[in-house]
């Protein structure tokens, strides 16, 4: 794989398919509009960036996030926020397994977690998502990271043409990492969407379906449905369209909800992780 390089930083391919490390950037530092401009271009091409070794205040974190459009904010129910959302700034949440006095101080413990999109559950979901390592325990945690774009473009005709313009449903359980664990709480959300979507920006079209939130189609029996997606999952998430990601302290990643989906390795319990999230607020309805 090529690296690309400009005056501005490096962009080093990680996979076939999807993720790039931007070297060469420090974002505790604001950035001018030319780098700014590059380095969401090299987002849109690419779907996940890497920035290893920064070392940033929220302040910063927010500051990197706004390169990438308007702040999104948090949506849950303020009854189910973890006792650590005072400790941050508006707009950012910890993901955490860490608990004081008996209570978690971040959403999203521990455990595997499946493929999924963020805020897909939502009428306009979030564009990008971007987490900033803080702790990380010494081995697992892993994030996988799978091209929806690859998967839409090598799947099977005639599955493809059974799901073309066909609308998902999904739905999400705050908390839950795997389908059906009962671990999530009461509060949720669900909405439909394209089984496959336009990005806005590129024109291109992907997978958007996951094996955590996507319960149905419109119109169509669970008892033909649920088949048809479960060939889906099984195709998006072969790992040659996947990057799989080790985190270091002071990482930040970000990426484009819009065209791809993320999951979880398990790591130990008894070992703490905390990671900062920031989302990206998009500006129009997922459409076919």
């Amino acid at each position: 794989m090529n690296v690309a390089a400009t005056k501005l930083f490096e962009v080093v391919p990680l996979s076939k398919h999807i993720g790039a490390e931007i070297r060469g950037l420090d974002l505790s530092r604001p950035v001018d509009e030319a780098t700014r401009a590059a380095v969401y271009q090299a987002w849109l091409d690419h779907t996940v960036l890497i920035f290893r070794d920064q070392k940033l205040t929220q302040e910063d974190h927010l500051r990197a996030t706004s390169i990438f459009g308007e702040h999104a904010g948090i949506r849950r129910p303020p009854k189910y926020f973890p006792a650590g959302f005072h400790r941050v700034l508006p707009g950012i949440m910890f993901i955490s397994n860490i608990r004081e006095n008996g209570e978690p101080i971040g959403a999203l413990p521990d455990g595997e977690m499946m493929f999924h999109h963020d805020m897909i559950h939502h009428e306009i979901p979030d564009k990008a998502t971007l987490l900033y390592s803080v702790e990380i325990p010494s081995h697992g945690g892993n994030t996988l990271f799978a091209s929806g774009y690859s998967a839409y473009e090598t799947m099977e005709p005639e599955l493809r043409a059974k799901l073309e313009g066909k609308i998902a449903k999904h739905h999400y359980n705050y908390g839950s990492t795997i389908k059906g664990d009962n671990r999530g709480t009461e509060a949720f959300a669900a909405c439909n969407h394209p089984v496959f979507r336009t990005h806005e920006e590129t024109g291109r079209k992907t997978v958007y379906v996951n094996r955590l939130m996507s319960t149905g189609i419109e119109g169509m029996d669970d008892s033909e449905a649920i088949p048809l997606l479960e060939k889906v999952f099984d195709h998006a998430e072969k790992m040659e369209f996947v990057y799989s990601h080790q985190w270091r302290v002071g990482d930040l990643v970000i990426w484009d909800n819009r065209c791809s989906t993320h999951a979880r390795e398990d790591f130990p319990a008894d070992q703490r992780r905390l990671m900062l999230r920031t989302t990206v607020k998009a500006g129009v309805r997922p459409y076919l």
